[in-house]
């Protein structure tokens, strides 16, 4: 019954910004922390940010300073802010509420987000 859906993936040039967002629904949100993974053909998956119920977050490295991951509880919402795109940014995002890891997960469809002049 838990869902996770993700919008605001689309087509942005370098140097320009998307805001993605996930919807949760069928689970206590505010229980789970949160993250932003994203996935390129022939590439694993990683994760981007995370952020816990308190607000503390996480980055990789190589979108410190442009990406701001956030969360509503009362909305039961996280976001992806994205700025100054890359086209290595370009990817599948999907959102995951962390229980553990393995089965214990919950993922979202995934978002395309594609970064080219």
């Amino acid at each position: 019954q838990a869902q996770l859906v993700e919008s605001g993936g689309g087509l942005a040039q370098p140097g320009g910004s998307l805001r993605l967002s996930c919807v949760a629904s069928g689970m206590i949100f505010s229980l789970y922390p949160m993250g932003w993974y994203r996935q390129a053909p022939g590439k694993q998956r990683e994760l981007v940010a995370s952020i816990i119920s308190g607000g503390s977050s996480n980055y990789v490295d190589s979108v410190k300073g442009r990406f701001t991951i956030s969360r509503d509880n009362a909305k039961n919402t996280v976001y992806l802010q994205m700025n100054s795109l890359k086209p290595e940014d370009t990817g599948v995002y999907y959102c995951n509420a962390y229980g553990g890891g393995y089965n214990y997960d919950y993922w979202g469809q995934g978002t395309q987000v594609t970064v080219s002049s």
